[in-house]
C-alpha cells in the first residue's frame, strides 16, 4: 500500500470509530412531567428544562402518616393506674374526631406496660389500659364495632431502658389502623 493509501485508511479508521462511538453515546434521559391530561402537580405548573420546585410532603388525608403525625397515636398512664389521664384527652378526642371523619377505619387499642410487676399483673393492666381508650373513643362518638383492643401487658416495650423515664413512655395505649386507611 502507498503512502497516501495508509493515510485515506487510518483516516477512514478514525472516522468509523467517532461515528460508532457517537451512536452508543447515551443521550440525556428525559425529564418526566405530567402526562397529557394530568395538569399541575402540587408544585404548581412545571416550565420546560426548569426546576419542579418544592414538593408537598404532607400526609394524605385519611393514611396512617395522617394519623401518627397530625392526631397521635399513643396516650400514656400513670404507675399502676388505667384512667385516662387529663393530658390525654385532647389526643383521645382528636383521635375520635379523625375516626368519626373516616368512617371505613377501624383500629386496635394496644395497651402496654413497665417492666415492672409480673407477666399476669401486667397483662391485665395493659387489657384494661386498652378498654379504657376504647371506652373513651367509644364516649366519643366512634362505634365500638371498629376498635378492637389487645394488651401486650410489659412484652412489647417501645424503650428498652430500665429507669423512671423509659417505664413512663412504656405505660401508654397504642392507637393502632389496622384497616380502611387510604
Amino acid at each position: 500500500m502507498s503512502f497516501d493509501a495508509k493515510r485515506a485508511f487510518r483516516l477512514a479508521l478514525i472516522v468509523a470509530a467517532t461515528a460508532s462511538m457517537a451512536a452508543c453515546a447515551s443521550k440525556p434521559k428525559p425529564t418526566p412531567g405530567p402526562g397529557p391530561s394530568a395538569g399541575p402537580g402540587p408544585a404548581g405548573p412545571r416550565t420546560p428544562g426548569g426546576p419542579m420546585g418544592p414538593i408537598d410532603t404532607r400526609p394524605i388525608p385519611g393514611s396512617v402518616q395522617d394519623f401518627v403525625i397530625n392526631v397521635g397515636d399513643f396516650v400514656y398512664f400513670d404507675l399502676d393506674r388505667y384512667e385516662i389521664r387529663s393530658d390525654a384527652m385532647p389526643v383521645l378526642d382528636a383521635q375520635a374526631a379523625w375516626l368519626r371523619q373516616y368512617p371505613a377505619v377501624k383500629v386496635r387499642v394496644e395497651g402496654n406496660c413497665d417492666e415492672r410487676g409480673t407477666r399476669e399483673y401486667n397483662l391485665a393492666l395493659g387489657a384494661r389500659r386498652a378498654n379504657a381508650v376504647r371506652d373513651y373513643l367509644a364516649s366519643r362518638g366512634v362505634a365500638s364495632s371498629r376498635i378492637v383492643t389487645l394488651s401486650w401487658g410489659k412484652e412489647r416495650p417501645i424503650d428498652p431502658g430500665s429507669n423512671e423515664d423509659a417505664w413512663a413512655r412504656n405505660r401508654n395505649g397504642h392507637t393502632v389502623i389496622v384497616e380502611g386507611a387510604r
